[in-house]
C-alpha cells in the first residue's frame, strides 16, 4: 500500500468558473497522472479515477480495499462522453437520461472499447451516470476523462457524506479530497438496466420505483431478484457483500418499540453497551447507552440523508451492539432498507 500526505481542497460550489478553480485543477492533475481523488456528488462522496485507465482503477480498488469482482460506476459531465464508453443506447435508456440526468440514476449499458475492463469486473456492460453536483461535474470536465467513482470509504464501511468521513477512512491512502460540503441525497444512486420496453432496478437509491414508473409506465418497472441474493454475480455495485456496516454488530428489529426495548434491556442486563438507531420521533422513548436518530420517520428523505452519518456515529460511541428500526419499503424507503439490510448482513429479528 502506497502512502500519501492527504490534502483537503475546499471548493465553494456557489463560485463561478469552477473548472478553473485552483483546487479543481489540482484534483484533475492528479487524475491525469492516473491517481485517485475523492470528490462530492449529490449522493455520497466518490473516489474518482480515470475510467479508461487500468492503472487508475487498480488504485481505486487498492485504496478502498474493495473486491475486484465488484463493478464500478462511471461518471460523466456530458452525454457526448458516452461515445466510446458504451456501444449502444436504447430509446428506453435515452428516455431515462432525459428525465433524470443529471441526477442519482445510474444506467447499465453495453460497454464500449474505451472503458477499462477493471471497471466492469469482466461484465459486457458498464454502469454510467451524470451526477447532479457542480463540483463533481467541474472535476470531470477539468480532467477531460470520464471518472469511475465508487463511494470514498473503506470497503464495507458506511458511505461518506462529508469530507471528514472520507478523511477518517482514507487518510494516507489517497493524494487528496475535494471538499464541497455535505452531500444532499445521502444514499447512492439507483441503478437500472433497460430492456426494449421495461426498466429493471438492480439497486434502489435516490430515484424511487414510483418516479421511474412515471417515465417508463406503471407495470414496466421491476426489481431484480439479485438484490437479495449475494450468491449471484453482481450486475451492478451494491449487489454483493456486506456494505455500509458500523464497527459493532448491527441487527435490525422488525417489531414494536416495546419489543426493541426488551431486547436492549436483556443485552444491557448482560453487561453490554447497546446502541439504538431510530428516528427523531422515537429517540426519547428508548433507554440505551447510545440512541442516535437518522432523520424523521415522517420524512424518509431525511432518514436517507442522515443514515450513514448516524451509522458512523456509533463507532465513536463505543457500543458493543446496535439495534436498528425498520422502515416501509416504499419510495426512498426501499433504498433505506436495502442499505440497512446490507449493514446488518441480513440479520433481522422479528417480533
Amino acid at each position: 500500500m502506497r502512502s500519501f500526505q492527504t490534502e483537503r481542497w475546499t471548493v465553494d460550489k456557489t463560485e463561478q468558473s469552477l473548472t478553473t478553480h485552483p483546487h479543481v485543477v489540482q484534483a484533475s492533475l492528479w487524475i491525469n497522472k492516473n491517481e485517485v481523488v475523492a470528490l462530492p456528488t449529490e449522493t455520497v462522496y466518490g473516489l474518482a479515477g480515470n475510467a479508461r485507465s487500468d492503472e487508475a482503477i487498480a488504485r481505486i480498488f487498492e485504496a478502498k480495499g474493495r473486491p475486484s469482482d465488484n463493478p464500478l460506476i462511471v461518471h460523466i459531465s456530458d452525454r457526448k462522453q458516452l461515445k466510446g464508453l458504451v456501444s449502444s443506447i436504447s430509446p428506453n435508456a435515452e428516455k431515462l437520461m432525459d428525465a433524470f440526468w443529471p441526477g442519482p440514476l445510474t444506467i447499465v449499458l453495453p460497454k464500449g472499447e474505451e472503458v477499462s475492463g477493471k471497471v466492469t469486473a469482466g461484465l459486457s456492460t458498464v454502469a454510467v451516470r451524470m451526477p447532479d453536483h457542480v463540483v463533481a461535474l467541474a472535476v470531470i470536465e477539468a480532467s477531460g476523462v470520464p471518472l469511475a467513482a465508487p463511494s470514498a470509504n473503506l470497503s464495507g464501511k458506511p458511505s461518506p457524506t462529508t469530507a471528514d468521513h472520507v478523511y477518517e477512512d482514507l487518510k494516507g491512502r489517497i493524494p487528496g479530497i475535494v471538499d464541497g460540503g455535505s452531500t444532499g441525497v445521502g444514499v447512492e444512486s439507483t441503478v437500472v438496466e433497460c430492456t426494449e420496453d421495461s426498466v429493471i432496478i438492480l439497486r434502489p437509491g435516490g430515484i424511487t420505483l414510483e418516479e421511474l414508473e412515471k417515465v417508463a409506465g406503471v407495470g414496466n418497472v421491476t426489481v431484480d431478484p439479485g438484490i437479495e441474493n449475494e450468491k449471484l454475480a453482481p450486475k451492478s455495485p451494491g449487489m454483493k457483500y456486506t456494505h455500509y456496516a458500523p464497527d459493532a454488530p448491527f441487527v435490525l428489529v422488525d417489531g414494536s418499540p416495546e419489543f426493541l426495548q426488551q431486547l436492549v434491556d436483556k443485552e444491557r442486563g448482560a453487561g453490554r453497551k447497546i446502541g439504538i438507531l431510530t428516528t427523531e420521533e422515537r429517540m426519547d422513548y428508548y433507554k440505551a447507552d447510545s440512541v442516535i436518530p437518522a432523520g424523521k420517520r415522517s420524512n424518509p428523505e431525511t432518514v436517507a440523508q442522515h443514515l450513514y452519518e448516524a451509522l458512523r456515529a456509533f463507532n465513536e460511541a463505543g457500543v458493543d451492539k446496535i439495534f436498528g428500526e425498520v422502515f416501509p419499503k416504499t419510495g426512498v424507503g426501499a433504498a433505506i432498507m436495502n442499505r440497512l439490510e446490507k449493514s446488518a448482513g441480513g440479520h433481522i429479528i422479528n417480533e
